[in-house]
């Protein structure tokens, strides 16, 4: 019988090494598990920060999230993206941490820290990236969760629809509102946006 594919980080297929390593992990090896940990600790903390847009709540959501993550091991699917997973738990943490973010964290940080794709480079032209990170920070925290997942941790709306605990429609609307939201932000500013994309 086929085995399901099994996925990585950003969705590349898990090394036999990554799976030996959550089994590992599952069978209580804390030094297996802190490999787990080194190899997704930017991009968890990089989609809590593009999430609270405080360093301070995103480490800790970040930290909470690998915590709560060994506790429920068992719990995991070895045939679904660790990434998705470990996403879902930092989102949810990050729910309780964003009325209290008081400043926020340069977004192209984020984008690097993830290493998905920068919106300004797929939504706008490279050379307004400054004010499309404005923008981007100035949406409400009913929209921005869904760009930073679509934009900076480069995931599908199924991804997303399920770290958000949303519909996939839902997911696609907010998305749509959102990249409209942002191209009046533009236009206010003087800036005249690239065509639409997803």
């Amino acid at each position: 019988m086929p085995r399901d594919p099994v996925y990585g980080a950003k969705g590349t297929p898990k090394t036999e090494e990554e799976l030996s390593l959550l089994r590992r992990s599952l069978s209580g090896d804390l030094a297996a598990w802190g490999e787990i940990v080194t190899r997704y600790k930017e991009a968890v903390f990089g989609v809590a920060l593009g999430i609270t847009r405080n360093p301070a709540d995103a480490q800790d959501a970040a930290s909470d999230a690998f915590i709560r993550a060994y506790e429920n091991l068992n719990r995991y699917d070895m045939s679904r993206k660790f990434s998705t997973w470990i996403f879902t738990i930092v989102a949810n943490l990050c729910k309780n941490k964003l009325r209290r973010a008081k400043f926020s964290a340069p977004l192209k940080q984020v984008g690097r820290l993830i290493g998905g794709r920068d919106p300004a480079k797929i939504v706008y032209q490279e050379s307004r990236d400054a004010l499309v990170q404005e923008a981007v920070e100035r949406l409400g925290d009913k929209y921005r969760p869904a760009i930073i997942l679509r934009f900076y941790a480069d995931l599908d709306y199924k991804e997303i629809a399920e770290i958000l605990h949303l519909p996939e429609g839902t997911v696609k609307t907010r998305l749509h509102r959102a990249k409209a939201q942002l191209r009046a932000l533009l236009t206010e500013k003087g800036v005249a946006p690239d065509a639409q994309t997803d």
